[in-house]
């Protein structure tokens, strides 16, 4: 594998920012390493980071550069503050980056593949909202998203954070928006991705992922929802993040 620390300068946001990029790399000799490429034009995992944390988290906390060493998959790390993903009210416009600029920008510097069926999205936490928020409002983007103890009721939780929430949405309402996930599965379309989500029992946010799956029942969306005994931290993160990338359907070539 080749780990890339990316620097570079973001039209939409107006200032410098980084990704962490991991990419498939074919070798015979690594100790200890099965390293695999399967194609050209790599198959991607856009892989999103919590409230309090960067691009390089996932890096730190878990071992994902080993777990996707022999799926031959990119994986890219964005970076986007506290953000939500959303375009803030008193902020940056970090929805727009994140869903237009960073794969045209990720595709300009990397050989990574713009197909949907190579293309996945997966999150914890603040993370596990944007990717299925992204992959909800951009469906003919992926082919699977995943969330790992997400915000899923995002009105819900703004009630816990006042001041975020006022920094993101300012005096506008949240529920029955593009930024309410609730809203989303209403207007999902045939076309969706795969949907995955996961979340522990002993977590503060285990309520409104049991909502969430609810809703999606009630709706007929097709979403594998796994709960077991966990909290809110990285030795469930780094196990769960195992099962999304065996789960991803990956087109091997």
């Amino acid at each position: 594998m080749a780990l890339i620390q990316c620097n570079y300068f973001s039209e939409v946001l107006g200032l410098s920012t980084s990704m962490t990029v991991i990419l498939p790399q074919q070798t015979k000799n690594q100790i200890g390493m099965k390293n695999v490429k399967y194609k050209d034009r790599h198959p991607s995992l856009f892989l999103l980071h919590g409230l309090s944390d960067d691009d390089t988290i996932w890096l730190r906390r878990t071992s994902i550069e080993r777990y996707v060493a022999s799926l031959g998959i990119a994986v890219v790390m964005p970076q986007v503050h506290r953000s939500f993903y959303t375009d803030m009210a008193y902020g940056n416009r970090y929805w727009t980056f994140l869903s237009e600029e960073l794969p045209e920008v990720a595709r300009s510097f990397f050989p990574l593949s713009d197909a949907r069926e190579d293309n996945f999205v997966a999150g914890l936490s603040m993370g596990g909202y944007g990717a299925m928020k992204w992959a909800l409002r951009r469906p003919e983007q992926f082919a699977a998203a995943a969330s790992l103890s997400g915000v899923m009721d995002i009105a819900d939780f703004a009630k816990r954070a006042p001041y975020d929430d006022h920094l993101i949405f300012g005096d506008q309402q949240v529920t029955g928006t593009e930024n309410d996930l609730f809203w989303l599965i209403d207007q999902a379309t045939m076309q969706r991705p795969k949907l995955y989500q996961a979340c522990g029992t002993e977590d503060f946010l285990y309520e409104q992922n049991v909502r969430f799956h609810k809703a999606c029942q009630e709706k007929g969306i097709d979403l594998m929802f796994e709960e077991e005994a966990g909290d809110h931290n990285w030795d469930y993160w780094d196990k769960k993040i195992q099962d999304v990338l065996a789960w991803l359907p990956l087109q091997r070539a």
